[in-house]
């Protein structure tokens, strides 16, 4: 007695959370037009004209970080070190 109660139980909450299904099928929602068209808008040709913007000038240049002084002396001390190196290419190995 006791397993038939217990199948009838089970087969009343099996036919409930049947019923509460829903027999729509998500892949039929989903349609081209539908996954395609928010692509399709924002790949829309862009009509407007650029705007000029007034404190923006063509000759703000920034600051030199390093002066050139500065600048001059790392030059000068790249290029020793590199007539070092082209010398120390040039003895032979031992």
């Amino acid at each position: 007695m006791r397993r038939s109660k217990t199948f009838a139980v089970l087969s009343a909450v099996t036919l409930m959370l049947a019923a509460c299904g829903s027999a729509d099928d998500a892949s039929s929602e989903a349609n081209a037009d539908t996954v395609e068209m928010p692509a399709d808008s924002a790949l829309a040709p862009v009509n407007d004209a650029p705007i000029a913007d007034p404190s923006a000038t063509a000759t703000d240049a920034p600051e030199a970080a390093v002066p050139e002084a500065a600048a001059t002396e790392a030059g000068d001390a790249a290029a020793d070190v590199a007539a070092k190196a082209a010398a120390a290419a040039e003895e032979p190995a031992e």
